[in-house]
């Protein structure tokens, strides 16, 4: 199997679970892949959606009828799940849409919103609509670096070899960096 096979079977697959939890790295390596024809764009953000709509329900859920369990064993949490709780009480809506884009609180997030009053009914359609809009902005995000990424190759091809030849002689100082540092540790020790 090439990599197109393998891209067209798993791909989809692929982009579903990595999406569940921390998926940005996924979803733009996908949004190359659509560039570069392997995928679709439409089914990619759907996967994408889907499986980062999947997390933050089952973070929500473990919020919801586990919250004070999770802190207890997890303290890390307790400082996120406080940050997120004083946001909810200004920008309910907007924080439900936004919470998978702020650093930090892509798993607490849900978690403080399960452990707090916002209706189930409420936190689907929100988080259906913030899922949508997260995966979009990122599969494009991939899409456009695909398409920076082959222009550059393109207008670099001619010094391929250039390349090469100075990654590899970086990679020898480096080496003999590291070789001469280490002999002059073991001569003091």
């Amino acid at each position: 199997m090439n990599v197109e096979q393998l891209l067209s079977h798993y791909g989809y697959m692929a982009i579903f679970i990595g999406s569940i939890l921390e998926g940005e790295t996924i979803l733009t390596l996908a949004g190359f892949f659509v560039h570069k024809g392997y995928l679709l764009f439409l089914p990619s953000i759907l996967c994408a959606a889907g499986g980062g709509m999947l997390g933050d329900q089952l973070c929500f859920f473990l919020g919801r009828y586990y919250g004070t369990r999770l802190i207890q064993h997890f303290p890390k949490l307790d400082p996120m799940v406080r940050k997120t709780d004083r946001l909810l009480c200004k920008h309910s809506s907007l924080i439900i849409v936004g919470v998978r884009f702020m650093y930090g609180l892509r798993i607490a997030g849900p978690i403080a919103i399960g452990m707090s009053k916002v209706p189930f009914r409420r936190f689907i359609l929100l988080n259906l609509l913030g899922a949508m809009i997260w995966a979009t902005i990122i599969v494009s995000f991939g899409y456009v670096f695909g398409q920076s990424a082959q222009w550059l190759f393109t207008q670099f091809e001619q010094y391929t070899e250039i390349a090469l030849v100075v990654a590899l002689l970086i990679a020898a100082v480096v080496l003999a960096v590291y070789l001469y540092i280490k002999h002059r540790h073991s001569k003091q020790d």
